[in-house]
C-alpha cells in the first residue's frame, strides 16, 4: 500500500487513497499467482485465437481464460506490472500459470531469467470469437 507522509496533510491522504484504489481489482476479478514464462515463437505463426503471433505485442497464453480477456500481470520479484490480452492457449509445461510474449517479459524485466513468479488479475472477460 502506498502512503505519503502525514506532513502533507489531508490532500496526501486523499491522494494515497486514490492511488491505492486505482490498483484495486474489480470485485468479480479472478486473481491467480504462479509462474510465468515467455515464448518467442516465429512472428506470423498462428495463435489459438486464429490471429498471428507477434512477439512485440502485449499478449499472453492462458489455459482457460476466454480469448480477448484483459489481465494485469505483476512480476512479484520486482513489482513491475502491465496489462495484456489473452490470445493463445498454454502454457503446456507443468507448474506454469501463463506464457507471455517477449514484449511483456521485457516490460516485467525477466527475459534473462526466463521465468518469474507473477500475480494475474482479470480486468475484463470480453468473449471474442475465434478468427477463421
Amino acid at each position: 500500500m502506498r502512503t505519503l507522509p502525514k506532513a502533507f496533510g489531508a490532500a496526501a491522504a486523499a491522494l494515497s487513497a486514490a492511488l491505492n484504489a486505482a490498483w484495486a481489482p474489480p470485485a468479480s476479478a479472478l486473481v491467480q499467482c504462479g509462474m510465468a514464462s515467455w515464448y518467442d515463437e516465429a512472428a506470423g505463426s498462428q495463435a489459438a485465437d486464429g490471429g498471428k503471433v507477434d512477439p512485440s505485442v502485449l499478449a499472453a497464453a492462458h489455459r482457460f481464460l476466454p480469448f480477448g480477456t484483459r489481465v494485469r500481470v505483476e512480476n512479484l520479484a520486482n513489482g513491475r506490472a502491465t496489462t495484456v490480452a489473452i490470445n493463445d492457449r498454454g502454457p503446456f509445461v507443468a507448474g506454469r500459470l501463463i506464457d507471455v510474449t517477449r514484449a511483456v517479459a521485457e516490460r516485467l524485466a525477466f527475459v534473462d531469467g526466463g521465468v518469474t513468479r507473477v500475480r494475474i488479475t482479470t480486468l475484463s472477460t470480453t468473449r471474442r470469437r475465434r478468427k477463421g
